[in-house]
């Protein structure tokens, strides 16, 4: 067996031998299981599978795809494979705060995240040196309302051009338009903080330090036209007190949204998550 690993994930209309039809065409082509994870919808009667495999050399992408064909027709199934053999490539997006951007890149360079950043952008100087250093493009384009639209057909172009399987919002912060959230639709993800909607604008954290609050914690979604409000991939919340200061808050939440993002980015470029509707199927290892 050889190192060669793909990654099979489908949903379809709940009904038996929806398992038995998928492993015995991926048996019967030399593959070996090596995850298998599954859940049923009731709401929507909808069935989901994420099986990981490994394959003899020489199996290709398009080899497991044919064989798995019969049992595509026969459920009506939709079907992703993925060659987990090919690296795949992030567009990292930040503004001036920087934390949840290192934490991706020392995790990529640890191996805990499997993905090459192909680029930064941004809409300030300030990360071009940690760019620099690691022998990354970076593109500081800043935004404007004018010069809004312009900036995001670039960012729509780089990542074309780079061939990018995933644009992450480093605590960006500016609002994707419209328009770009529907063209990009599951291949943004951003982080924030989790007291939305409770305190929005400046210094959040030093809102919920006025207020007293005892839990702080981050989310990590894809991105929509609704703000803030697309499908949940991850979530963190930590217990804080009355004898903490303000930035005793921002430091546990940058450390809370750094953690929170680089898991929402793993799971996704794993295949690990899975849409339905508003909300996310999330097969954790």
């Amino acid at each position: 067996m050889s190192n060669v690993r793909f990654v099979l994930t489908l949903s379809c209309e709940d009904r038996p031998g929806i398992v038995a039809a998928v492993t015995t065409e991926l048996a019967d082509l030399g593959t070996n299981i090596a995850e298998s994870d599954q859940f049923w919808d009731q709401v929507t009667n909808r069935f989901f599978m994420r099986i990981a495999v490994h394959a003899p050399s020489g199996v290709t992408r398009g080899q497991v795809e044919k064989a798995i064909g019969p049992a595509i027709a026969r459920f009506d199934m939709k079907t992703h494979v993925c060659d987990r053999s090919i690296r795949p490539k992030v567009v990292v997006m930040v503004s001036k705060f920087d934390h949840a951007l290192l934490h991706l890149l020392y995790q990529i360079r640890v191996g805990w995240l499997d993905a090459e950043v192909v680029a930064i952008v941004s809409n300030h100087e300030d990360s071009r040196r940690t760019a620099d250093i690691e022998g990354i493009a970076y593109h500081c384009w800043p935004v404007t309302k004018d010069t809004k639209p312009d900036q995001e057909e670039k960012l729509h172009r780089l990542v074309t051009e780079t061939g990018a399987d995933l644009v992450v919002l480093a605590r960006y912060m500016q609002v994707l338009s419209d328009t770009l959230s529907k063209r990009l639709f599951g291949k943004v993800i951003n982080i924030h903080h989790s007291f939305l909607p409770s305190f929005k604008g400046a210094k959040p954290y030093h809102q919920a330090h006025q207020r007293g609050v005892k839990m702080i914690g981050a989310t990590a979604h894809y991105v929509t036209p609704d703000l803030d409000e697309g499908p949940i991939i991850e979530q963190d919340a930590e217990r804080v007190s009355h004898a903490l200061s303000a930035e005793d808050f921002v430091a546990r939440g940058r450390d809370i949204e750094s953690r929170v993002l680089a898991r929402a980015v793993k799971y996704h470029l794993e295949n690990r998550v899975m849409m339905v509707g508003n909300k996310t199927i999330v097969f954790t290892p």
